[in-house]
């Protein structure tokens, strides 16, 4: 006597599929910070890049004064995801603020560092001719953030003074224009031992530098600028 065979039924995955994330959209829409709205990467947010061989111009005008020009290809480390970003052809107009340590290594070679601040004048649109603004309105932006920047530098820093690893550390922390509230600043310009060492960041998840490899470090410097905003809330 035969009989019929029953074939299991396949089980429906449970594994929900992951919806495809817009990143166009979530890059063109309008996000906050403080009063501000702004559109494109998320403050917060970082990009990595590589440079390509390039070129460094300097000219000596003053005993302390130079004129530098750059020249080179950058490149992002990793690739952009689809749909991100601004189109091709996209203009900036950055201004830098930045500390650039230089050491003597041989007759013909220099290791360079440098840590700072580049502040967005202006920007093209692809396919557009002009730009976003004038060099009148870009020359106003300049003068508002280094009146800015000047407002934070005659301002009493942040003193640093602490133990780590039966080491002992001495330095400032400056802060970073326009990111300042009525009860502390969120980024801030490091000196420890009378070396730059960049800007440290106050973020969900605890302080962060991107020149610090150790952590611990790095929270000892933040707890430092913690206690003092809270014993001079003036400040």
């Amino acid at each position: 006597m035969e009989t019929d065979t029953l074939t299991p039924a396949k089980k429906k995955s449970s594994k929900k599929k992951e919806p495809v994330k817009n990143f166009a959209k979530s890059y063109n829409q309008f996000k906050n910070f403080g009063s501000q709205q702004y559109t494109g990467m998320k403050v917060g947010r970082s990009h990595k890049w590589y440079y390509d061989k390039g070129e460094w111009h300097e000219t000596k005008i003053t005993p302390d004064l130079w004129e530098i020009s750059y020249n080179v290809i950058k490149r992002r480390a990793g690739h952009a995801p689809e749909g991100s970003g601004v189109p091709v052809g996209t203009e900036y107009h950055w201004y830098i603020l930045a500390h650039q340590d230089v050491k003597k290594l041989d007759a013909n070679d220099y290791s360079t560092e440098m840590t700072g601040i580049k502040y967005k004048l202006a920007f093209k649109r692809a396919g557009n001719e002009k730009w976003n603004a004038t060099p009148k309105a870009e020359r106003k932006r300049l003068v508002k953030l280094l009146k800015d920047f000047i407002v934070q530098l005659e301002k009493e820093p942040v003193p640093l003074e602490f133990e780590y690893k039966q080491k002992q550390y001495s330095g400032e922390a400056i802060p970073t224009p326009q990111v300042c509230d009525e009860e502390h600043c969120t980024e801030l310009g490091i000196t420890l031992n009378e070396e730059n060492l960049g800007i440290i960041h106050c973020t969900e998840k605890g302080w962060k530098m991107k020149n610090v490899k150790d952590q611990r470090l790095v929270d000892a410097i933040g707890n430092q600028i913690a206690l003092w905003y809270q014993q001079n809330p003036q400040y």
